[in-house]
């Protein structure tokens, strides 16, 4: 599969921790990837609260986002 390069709905350039927080919280085969603006729309979340879970995560030793 080849590196996910843009939102799935607006089109806006992924960044690594949106990448990541698509696989750990879509499945690491997941197809489709979202921006985090749009991931946070979509989970009836803020970006803000999105970010603090990648926090969260790589607490616990989440390679995803190193």
């Amino acid at each position: 599969m080849e590196k996910p390069t843009k939102c799935y709905l607006c089109e806006t350039e992924l960044n690594k921790i949106a990448v990541g927080l698509n696989k750990k919280l879509h499945g690491r085969k997941v197809e489709k990837f979202f921006c985090l603006r749009c991931l946070a729309e979509h989970l009836d979340m803020t970006v803000e609260d999105l970010l603090a879970k990648v926090e969260d995560f790589k607490a616990q030793g989440c390679t995803l986002f190193n």
